[in-house]
């Protein structure tokens, strides 16, 4: 049975029933131009071509699956294989490069986990039963049963084991260092050189490709976009620069989007559901003017999706009303609230949300399902329950680093912000109050002088420090108004930090790199890149966890230290952040049967309390791979994400 591309408008690989999704002939050529020439067959893009390719890279594995041993014996067998491998990379014959030989162990440890009946019991799957199955010809339809994207887990894993991942392959800059260590002295140096220049052109030709707003073709297109939106309301310069003005402005209603710029028909009806049905939406005037007036320009990706939300989301929200503050706490915030407004997960760290909106709504927030409405009027706690949220921090003096965050509590009154400071810095135990705010990338007008004047006034290091935490998603929404507002704070002594939510609108190569250059060169700190948050109405943005790792190992690690200082994390409901370059922290243990991979974390408190580890099924790799593919990308510029587990 053939697959062709039938993709939807914006989003990911259209799924077919429960476990099927459509096959990217091109992709599977570009991915297996090696293993198809080497079979000689004509390949088509069927099932079955990428079936006949699984057994086709690892032989050994095949003639175990298909012999007529029982379950125990057989998994017995794999065992037996998997040891002999691991005895002959390790043995004084062996050829291969220590770095092939690494893959190959990477993927030994991943195939015992995938094996091991612990794995299968805690997850209630087997990927070996599957693979059995469609071994021995025991499905009627596979097709029906098992997607491609789980046969192209099996043959990326399968070919590991055998020594021929090809991450190395026909690779020009990697293939000049082995001269360069035989050489001395200059000539040493200058092949060296060669090498360097080689990496960093590429990185650059790479770079070069996302534009960010401080450029000045760009900075002219949006002072066109700004005059048109000020023709709309009537308005003028002055006033545009007024944050007031920008918050009273905040656009909810269809009209002035459809007026101002071009939409698809999915997103008109999506933004139209939204609004009929009270889905907490907004823009401010200022935001909207990043965005490109025309439909499907490349540039403004990023901008759009943060607040336009696709018709997929609105439909889940909208199904939800009744119980969406359990259907969509992702983070089981429910839980790790003492009192209300404080949620605590860490020791010496507290969260207070004493404000319960924000000047716009983002789509993909981890707390957007407790709004009720973009600038509530109501959305301020009463002054009683704010006390009692910071009153609880006396009877825990161990938590010294306060975040103050929501909802956006930058878009509060100077006067509520001044008072919550004041608190705050009468308490010896708060060494550090963090707001996290949006205000910079979304209404840069708040950062006035009275409000900086107040901020710098409890700004009072050692005793207590005040940082800011914004959230910019990609450097097209780094702005000369960002930069300006950035350095406002910069001036008075305030560290200024970033948070990246890693999704598939910043993911290409090297596109988030460059907006941590971006993001440095206006003064702000990288902070943490947050794979996103597993939140089912929002799954046309996730990426899989592998290709955030690849993109540290790749991309990121190509910058100087002092660019690179985020941190990859993924966010454990309940529990917390667990550092996903640290490999000890999480593993990769199944396979579903749509090519899904589920992972098991380990908590923060490993080795320091015995707290349970948590089962997360991640976004199959092949079908964001065709996403990248239909948005332009070429696969073979993401070969080695297979092998980051």
């Amino acid at each position: 049975m053939s697959f062709e591309i039938a993709i939807p408008d914006q989003g990911t690989v259209q799924e077919l029933g429960k476990n099927r999704y459509i096959l990217n002939k091109e992709v599977c050529e570009k991915l297996l131009a090696d293993d198809i020439k080497a079979m000689n067959i004509d390949f088509n893009g069927s099932f079955q071509d990428l079936l006949q390719i699984l057994w086709f890279v690892n032989k050994p594995i095949h003639e175990i699956l298909t012999s007529d041993k029982d379950s125990t014996e057989m998994r017995n067998h794999l065992y037996y294989y998997l040891s002999k491998r691991e005895m002959n990379i390790l043995s004084a014959d062996n050829h291969l490069h220590v770095l092939e030989n690494s893959t190959i162990q990477q993927a030994i440890s991943v195939c015992k986990n995938i094996f091991g009946p612990i794995n299968e019991k805690q997850t209630g799957i087997s990927s070996l039963d599957i693979l059995v199955k469609l071994a021995q010809n025991k499905f009627e339809a596979p097709e029906d049963v098992v997607s491609p994207a789980f046969l192209m887990e099996f043959i990326m894993l399968f070919k590991a084991l055998e020594g021929s991942s090809h991450i190395y392959q026909n690779n020009a800059v990697t293939d000049e260092i082995p001269a360069f260590l035989e050489l001395h002295g200059r000539e040493a140096a200058q092949k060296r050189m060669e090498v360097l220049d080689g990496i960093g052109g590429k990185q650059l030709s790479f770079i070069n490709k996302f534009p960010s707003g401080l450029q000045d073709e760009v900075i002219a297109k949006r002072e066109e976009n700004k005059k048109r939106i000020l023709d709309y309301f009537g308005a003028e310069d002055e006033q545009w620069d007024d944050y007031i003005w920008q918050t009273t402005h905040v656009i909810k209603t269809a009209e002035p989007i459809l007026e101002l710029i071009d939409l698809s028909d999915e997103y008109k009806e999506a933004v139209k559901i939204a609004v009929d049905n009270k889905i907490p939406f907004g823009i401010t005037p200022y935001y909207l003017s990043l965005m490109d007036k025309e439909q499907n320009a490349t540039d403004d990706h990023a901008v759009r999706s943060m607040v336009l939300p696709p018709l997929d989301f609105v439909n889940a929200m909208v199904d939800h009303r009744s119980d969406r503050d359990m259907a969509f706490d992702f983070m089981g915030e429910h839980d790790t609230s003492p009192v209300d407004l404080v949620t605590r997960r860490y020791p010496r760290i507290a969260i207070v949300k004493p404000f319960n909106t924000c000047a716009q709504i983002c789509v993909y927030c981890q707390r957007n399902w407790e709004i009720d409405e973009c600038l509530d009027p109501h959305a301020m706690a009463s002054k009683k329950t704010i006390d009692e949220a910071f009153s609880w921090l006396d009877d825990h003096p161990s938590v010294g680093d306060v975040l103050i965050t929501g909802g956006d509590p930058l878009v509060m009154k100077d006067s509520q912000i001044e008072r919550m400071l004041q608190i705050c810095s009468e308490k010896d135990q708060v060494y550090r109050v963090r707001f996290g705010t949006r205000t910079p990338v979304v209404m840069p007008q708040r950062w006035t002088e009275n409000l900086l004047e107040i901020i710098e006034k409890y700004h009072n290091p050692p005793k207590l420090e005040i940082a800011i935490v914004t959230h910019f998603e990609h450097s097209y929404e780094i702005t000369p108004e960002a930069l300006e507002a950035v350095q406002k704070i910069k001036k008075k002594g305030i560290s200024v930090y970033n948070q990246e939510v890693f999704t598939i609108e910043n993911s290409r190569r090297f596109e988030s790199v460059k907006l941590r250059r971006d993001l440095k060169s206006i003064g702000i700190d990288p902070y943490y890149t947050f794979n996103m948050k597993g939140k089912g109405e929002t799954k046309r943005y996730m990426v899989p966890i592998a290709r955030l790792l690849q993109e540290r190992k790749e991309e990121a690690r190509l910058l100087p230290g002092l660019d690179r200082t985020d941190e990859p994390v993924f966010n454990v409901p309940r529990l917390g952040k667990n550092h996903l370059r640290g490999w000890q922290d999480h593993k990769l243990v199944m396979i579903k049967p749509d090519g899904s991979r589920i992972y098991e974390f380990h908590p923060w408190e490993k080795n320091i309390s015995a707290v349970p580890s948590y089962n997360y099924t991640d976004v199959p790799l092949y079908n964001y791979l065709v996403e990248l593919n239909r948005r332009g990308e070429d696969v073979l510029d993401y070969h080695t994400i297979w092998y980051y587990y």
